[in-house]
């Protein structure tokens, strides 16, 4: 991505480049969930049994486990990311997601205005796709669809490293692998 001048802005960028622009299909995606589903543990997130109708990904006691791999990895990014509080909230207060099927509860139990939710939205995406990097997965296919290259002419370098400021201030970005933090 032009305009990345930072090593570690660069070095993210190019381990999401590497990985592949197409969704895994068949076993591979059953992997791939497998391996989400085991970080969504690791950061202590019940998960609902397999069959059970979950409205929202997050109903704030348990994640919608029956989904793709990058949905759950941008769960348990929001999960790490929201304080104590907003964890016990429907879509972690965020308001209504794209899977979310009660929209009307959702948006009832936001309670970050909308700038606040886009700056959310944003760093538990990035979050999401740099672990999904991490585990081998197509990191690329979820930076495209959550348009990371949108006004890559303009300002897409510039927010892709604030995010990346952001998380890395915040200590939840290492190289090393998903839910590791700088510290570890």
């Amino acid at each position: 991505m032009a305009g990345l001048g930072d090593p570690f802005s660069l070095g993210v960028f190019r381990r999401i480049r590497v990985t592949s622009p197409d969704r895994a299909a068949a076993t591979e995606a059953a992997r791939h969930r497998c391996a989400a589903l085991s970080v969504a543990r690791a950061f202590g997130m019940a998960i609902h049994p397999e069959g059970t109708q979950c409205p929202y990904n997050w109903d704030g006691t348990a994640l919608n486990g029956a989904t793709e791999a990058y949905v759950i990895l941008h769960e348990v990014a929001h999960f790490a990311l929201a304080p104590a509080e907003r964890r016990r909230l429907i879509d972690f207060g965020l308001g209504p997601g794209p899977d979310t099927v009660d929209h009307d509860a959702a948006e009832s139990a936001a309670v970050l205005p909308p700038l606040a939710r886009e700056e959310d939205e944003a760093a538990a995406s990035l979050l999401g796709i740099v672990w999904e990097a991490q585990l081998g997965q197509p990191a690329l296919a979820s930076f495209l669809d959550q348009n990371w290259l949108e006004g890559l002419d303009r300002s897409a370098a510039a927010h892709f490293t604030a995010v990346l400021g952001t998380l890395r201030q915040r200590r939840f970005l290492s190289l090393l692998s998903p839910g590791r933090s700088d510290k570890a």
